[in-house]
Protein backbone atom coordinates (compact mmCIF):
# COMPACT_ATOMS: atom_id res chain seq x y z
CA UNK A 1 0.00 0.00 0.00
CA UNK A 2 1.52 3.25 -0.91
CA UNK A 3 1.30 6.65 1.53
CA UNK A 4 1.03 9.50 0.59
CA UNK A 5 -0.25 11.19 3.59
CA UNK A 6 -0.45 10.08 7.23
CA UNK A 7 -3.63 11.76 10.04
CA UNK A 8 -1.89 11.87 13.37
CA UNK A 9 -4.10 11.78 16.08
CA UNK A 10 -2.56 13.91 19.34
CA UNK A 11 -3.43 16.10 22.67
CA UNK A 12 -4.18 19.58 22.33
CA UNK A 13 -2.14 19.43 25.68
CA UNK A 14 2.12 18.78 25.44
CA UNK A 15 2.04 15.87 28.46
CA UNK A 16 4.05 16.54 31.38
CA UNK A 17 7.41 14.77 30.06
CA UNK A 18 8.93 16.72 27.39
CA UNK A 19 9.88 13.46 26.13
CA UNK A 20 6.79 13.36 24.73
CA UNK A 21 7.04 16.38 22.46
CA UNK A 22 10.26 14.99 21.34
CA UNK A 23 8.65 12.17 19.80
CA UNK A 24 5.82 14.19 18.29
CA UNK A 25 8.75 15.90 16.60
CA UNK A 26 10.59 12.71 15.75
CA UNK A 27 7.57 11.30 14.48
CA UNK A 28 7.04 14.61 12.44
CA UNK A 29 10.68 14.14 10.91
CA UNK A 30 9.77 10.71 9.95
CA UNK A 31 6.80 11.34 8.43
CA UNK A 32 8.43 14.65 6.20
CA UNK A 33 11.73 12.28 5.33
CA UNK A 34 9.01 9.33 4.08
CA UNK A 35 7.77 12.25 1.66
CA UNK A 36 4.82 11.75 3.80
CA UNK A 37 1.88 14.64 4.14
CA UNK A 38 0.56 15.42 7.41
CA UNK A 39 -3.05 15.45 8.31
CA UNK A 40 -4.13 16.83 11.59
CA UNK A 41 -6.73 18.13 13.85
CA UNK A 42 -5.65 21.68 13.06
CA UNK A 43 -4.33 23.45 16.35
CA UNK A 44 -1.25 25.15 17.13
CA UNK A 45 -1.46 23.99 21.10
CA UNK A 46 -0.05 21.04 22.67
CA UNK A 47 1.23 18.00 20.66
CA UNK A 48 -0.51 19.17 17.67
CA UNK A 49 1.23 22.30 17.58
CA UNK A 50 4.34 20.58 18.37
CA UNK A 51 3.93 18.19 15.29
CA UNK A 52 2.37 20.94 13.21
CA UNK A 53 5.70 23.18 13.49
CA UNK A 54 8.26 20.29 13.15
CA UNK A 55 6.38 19.44 9.62
CA UNK A 56 6.42 23.03 8.56
CA UNK A 57 10.26 23.33 9.68
CA UNK A 58 10.92 20.65 7.51
CA UNK A 59 9.42 21.88 4.43
CA UNK A 60 6.79 19.17 4.82
CA UNK A 61 2.67 19.43 3.52
CA UNK A 62 0.61 20.18 6.60
CA UNK A 63 -3.54 19.86 5.88
CA UNK A 64 -5.18 20.73 8.95
CA UNK A 65 -8.96 19.71 9.64
CA UNK A 66 -10.69 21.76 12.82
CA UNK A 67 -14.50 22.77 13.55
CA UNK A 68 -15.45 26.33 13.67
CA UNK A 69 -16.60 26.29 17.15
CA UNK A 70 -12.56 25.16 18.21
CA UNK A 71 -10.69 27.34 15.65
CA UNK A 72 -10.45 29.91 18.30
CA UNK A 73 -10.22 27.69 21.72
CA UNK A 74 -7.35 25.44 20.19
CA UNK A 75 -6.33 28.50 17.84
CA UNK A 76 -5.83 27.14 14.19
CA UNK A 77 -2.50 26.79 12.97
CA UNK A 78 -1.87 29.74 11.13
CA UNK A 79 1.18 28.34 8.54
CA UNK A 80 -0.96 25.43 7.15
CA UNK A 81 -0.38 24.36 3.68
CA UNK A 82 -3.99 24.37 3.54
CA UNK A 83 -6.48 24.45 6.53
CA UNK A 84 -10.41 22.90 6.33
CA UNK A 85 -13.11 24.62 8.48
CA UNK A 86 -15.70 22.13 9.15
CA UNK A 87 -18.76 22.35 11.47
CA UNK A 88 -18.80 19.49 13.97
CA UNK A 89 -16.61 16.72 15.07
CA UNK A 90 -18.38 14.31 12.88
CA UNK A 91 -17.27 16.29 9.58
CA UNK A 92 -13.83 16.80 11.00
CA UNK A 93 -13.00 13.14 11.63
CA UNK A 94 -14.69 11.55 8.44
CA UNK A 95 -12.69 14.44 6.02
CA UNK A 96 -9.49 13.77 8.13
CA UNK A 97 -9.95 9.69 7.33
CA UNK A 98 -10.53 10.52 3.68
CA UNK A 99 -7.50 12.76 3.00
CA UNK A 100 -5.34 9.98 4.55
CA UNK A 101 -3.92 6.61 3.69
CA UNK A 102 -2.86 5.61 7.31
CA UNK A 103 -3.12 7.10 10.75
CA UNK A 104 -0.80 7.32 13.91
CA UNK A 105 -2.28 7.90 17.05
CA UNK A 106 -0.02 9.58 19.86
CA UNK A 107 -0.19 9.94 23.71
CA UNK A 108 -3.92 12.42 23.96
CA UNK A 109 -6.40 12.65 25.76
CA UNK A 110 -10.42 11.74 25.43
CA UNK A 111 -10.58 13.69 22.28
CA UNK A 112 -7.36 11.00 21.15
CA UNK A 113 -8.56 8.10 22.38
CA UNK A 114 -11.84 8.58 20.77
CA UNK A 115 -10.42 9.23 17.20
CA UNK A 116 -8.14 6.22 17.47
CA UNK A 117 -10.73 3.93 18.67
CA UNK A 118 -12.98 4.83 15.56
CA UNK A 119 -10.19 4.25 13.22
CA UNK A 120 -9.70 0.86 14.73
CA UNK A 121 -14.02 -0.19 14.55
CA UNK A 122 -13.92 0.67 11.21
CA UNK A 123 -10.71 -1.29 10.36
CA UNK A 124 -12.59 -4.33 12.29
CA UNK A 125 -15.77 -3.90 10.23
CA UNK A 126 -13.72 -3.26 7.24
CA UNK A 127 -15.04 0.23 6.44
CA UNK A 128 -11.27 0.95 5.66
CA UNK A 129 -8.13 -1.57 5.30
CA UNK A 130 -5.54 1.57 5.96
CA UNK A 131 -2.57 0.64 8.76
CA UNK A 132 -3.25 2.10 12.15
CA UNK A 133 -0.39 2.66 14.09
CA UNK A 134 0.06 3.83 17.65
CA UNK A 135 3.44 5.51 19.19
CA UNK A 136 3.59 4.06 22.70
CA UNK A 137 5.84 6.74 24.15
CA UNK A 138 7.03 6.23 27.57
CA UNK A 139 4.57 2.80 27.76
CA UNK A 140 1.57 5.36 27.48
CA UNK A 141 -0.63 3.17 25.81
CA UNK A 142 0.33 -0.15 27.89
CA UNK A 143 -2.83 0.03 30.46
CA UNK A 144 -4.87 0.55 26.72
CA UNK A 145 -3.15 -2.02 25.37
CA UNK A 146 -4.23 -4.25 28.11
CA UNK A 147 -7.29 -3.81 28.00
CA UNK A 148 -7.65 -4.78 24.51
CA UNK A 149 -6.24 -8.59 25.59
CA UNK A 150 -8.70 -7.87 28.43
CA UNK A 151 -11.28 -7.58 25.85
CA UNK A 152 -9.98 -10.75 24.05
CA UNK A 153 -9.49 -13.02 27.00
CA UNK A 154 -13.18 -12.47 28.20
CA UNK A 155 -14.62 -12.80 24.96
CA UNK A 156 -15.99 -9.41 23.24
CA UNK A 157 -13.22 -9.21 20.94
CA UNK A 158 -11.63 -12.07 18.27
CA UNK A 159 -8.27 -12.42 18.58
CA UNK A 160 -7.30 -11.39 14.83
CA UNK A 161 -8.21 -7.92 15.32
CA UNK A 162 -5.24 -7.36 17.63
CA UNK A 163 -3.63 -7.29 14.39
CA UNK A 164 -5.58 -4.29 12.91
CA UNK A 165 -3.11 -1.71 14.06
CA UNK A 166 0.41 -1.87 15.61
CA UNK A 167 2.22 -0.38 18.60
CA UNK A 168 5.65 0.41 19.03
CA UNK A 169 7.48 2.96 21.16
CA UNK A 170 9.85 4.16 18.01
CA UNK A 171 8.61 6.33 15.63
CA UNK A 172 10.66 5.74 12.81
CA UNK A 173 10.21 2.03 13.70
CA UNK A 174 6.59 2.88 13.76
CA UNK A 175 6.37 4.18 10.25
CA UNK A 176 8.58 1.55 9.19
CA UNK A 177 5.95 -0.76 10.00
CA UNK A 178 3.17 0.91 8.35
CA UNK A 179 4.36 0.89 5.28
CA UNK A 180 4.29 -2.84 5.27
CA UNK A 181 1.24 -3.04 7.04
CA UNK A 182 -1.29 -6.27 5.39
CA UNK A 183 -4.29 -5.28 6.50
CA UNK A 184 -6.41 -8.46 8.45
CA UNK A 185 -8.82 -10.51 6.56
CA UNK A 186 -12.24 -10.29 7.46
CA UNK A 187 -13.74 -13.37 9.04
CA UNK A 188 -16.14 -15.33 7.25
CA UNK A 189 -18.78 -14.49 9.32
CA UNK A 190 -18.31 -10.61 8.48
CA UNK A 191 -17.94 -10.65 4.82
CA UNK A 192 -20.91 -9.64 3.04
CA UNK A 193 -22.27 -12.07 0.21
CA UNK A 194 -21.88 -9.49 -3.07
CA UNK A 195 -23.81 -11.84 -5.40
Amino acid sequence: MSIRRVCIFCGSQRGRDPRFAQAARELAQAAVGRGWGVVFGGGQVGLMGTVADQVLALGGELIGVIPRALATRELAHPRATVMHVVENMHQRKALMAQLADAFVALPGGYGTLEELMEVITWAQLGIHRKPIGVLNTLGYYDPWQEMIHQAVKQGFLHPEYLRVFILEKEPQELLAQLEHFSPVQLPQWMKVDET
